[in-house]
């Protein structure tokens, strides 16, 4: 193995996302640049130029700006603002009730949305001032909403999985499936996490207003558009009669008849959808093509079987590896984007994890919740970033802090998952 290349190599890397360089362009620079060091620039030249097209030249691929076109529609016809103010009517009252139906709200979302700095940018504008009015606690209030964004990585459907399944070569219909319970399981956690604050604290966390059984009944009519929305979507995929591609351009189509019905449709705001899913998109490529140019390099220089040997030298037991490289996830987390560690580690945890007996499905999901802790953790916490810049008042140290309690209680996720596999497989085990 070229260590010193290798080293070299990534110290490169990150000194090129540190001072501003988008991640697709740092890798694309970093692996022409290794790959022709070792073996030679002309078959550099020679990778660079097939390595674009082919890896984006796919039917395949389209489902990215078509799920990201869906939750842009569905966020613009308002039925975001439904799915909170739904939430809200039925738990609002109970101790930390707002807080926990902020959560459930981004999980609404989610199911539309794909995107984490989606979900977290609209329930911020929808929850935090109202949290606010009933004098809960800042730091309850951002952390709540920071964590509950990240359901939109975990919740199908996810351009976190769309992502993982193409780099791993892994069905993204078998990958949304397996997403469903655990989405479920760690909002359910994220709302235990803040009754318990609100039990222990109720400053914190002040009981909102409470509404009869007429309204809360009332209320469900205002989230038959998402649950719509997702059931067509994860019910075409799980039955067959989709294909991801093909139930995300139908989901895009059903969203934006609710936009039109809904009378929210204009021409500005169907521009401005395009021009996001085409931003998304773009983004999303140079990503891919980046990280496929570092993986020939990190290939050319034997890193994955490197690394692969050395676990076999070891002789850990397949537990004891899998618990190693989580914990290389929570430290390159707090310096590293969720979207990046997809594109750069699985190429080489992958085969080694799937060669130990785990199933990639299953992996995919245990992965995607490390990444969301990436999005909430210190420096780097790309949703601390965004509350922070959307709230003049609630400084990031505020709301690192009031992340810990939803960090926990991912990790109490991630080992519920571990100790029960069949949690994330058995949905994908009934496709049709």
């Amino acid at each position: 193995m070229e260590i010193m290349t290798i080293i070299f190599a990534f110290a490169a890397l990150f000194l090129l996302m540190a001072i501003g360089m988008p991640i697709g362009f740092a890798m694309i620079i970093v692996g022409f640049g290794g790959y022709a060091h070792l073996g030679g620039f002309d078959s550099a030249l020679t990778m660079v130029g097939s390595v674009p097209y082919t890896t984006v030249a796919s039917y395949l691929f389209s489902v990215l700006p078509l799920f990201t076109l869906m939750g842009d529609f569905a966020s613009s016809s308002g039925l975001m603002r439904d799915g909170y103010r739904t939430m809200n009517i039925w738990i609002g009252h109970l101790p930390g009730g707002l807080a926990m139906a902020s959560i459930g709200g981004c999980a609404s979302f989610a199911c539309v949305s794909g995107s984490s700095v989606a979900t977290a940018m609209t329930m911020t504008r929808v929850a935090l001032p109202e949290m606010l009015e009933y004098k809960y606690s800042p730091k309850l209030a951002a952390g709540c909403l920071a964590a509950g964004g990240t359901l939109g990585l975990l919740i199908p459907p996810s351009g976190a999985f769309i992502i993982y399944g193409l780099i791993a070569e892994q069905s993204i219909g078998k990958l949304f499936m397996a997403g469903v319970v655990p989405g479920i399981m760690l909002t359910v956690l994220f709302m235990a996490t803040i009754y318990i604050l609100a039990k222990i604290d109720p400053k914190i966390a002040p009981c909102g207003a409470k509404f009869i059984w007429k309204d809360r009944l009332l209320a469900l009519k205002d989230v038959w558009g998402l649950l719509l929305i997702f059931f067509i979507v994860m019910g075409g995929i799980w039955g067959g009669v989709f294909t991801p591609t093909e139930a995300a351009a139908v989901g895009a189509f059903v969203a934006f008849i609710f936009l039109v019905a809904r009378r929210k449709y204009t021409w500005q705001v169907f521009i401005r959808s395009l021009k996001r899913a085409v931003s998304f998109t773009g983004m999303a490529f140079s990503m891919l093509i980046g990280a496929m140019i570092f993986g020939y390099f990190t290939a050319l220089a034997g890193l994955p079987d490197a690394l692969a040997n050395l676990i076999t030298e070891l002789s850990m037991p397949p537990l004891g590896v899998l618990l190693c490289i989580l914990a290389v996830y929570v430290v390159i987390g707090c310096v590293m984007e969720s979207i990046p560690m997809i594109l750069i580690t699985v190429p080489i945890f992958g085969p080694i994890l799937t060669a130990l007996g785990f199933d990639p499905i299953w992996f995919g999901v245990i992965l995607v919740i490390m990444t969301e802790m990436a999005l909430i953790s210190p420096p780097i916490g790309m949703n601390v970033f965004i509350i922070s810049g959307m709230t003049s008042g609630i400084p990031m140290s505020t709301i690192f802090r009031g992340v810990l309690p939803f960090v926990v209680a991912m990790l109490v996720g991630v080992a519920i998952l571990i100790t029960f596999p069949q949690i994330t497989l058995f949905l994908p085990q009934t496709m049709s």
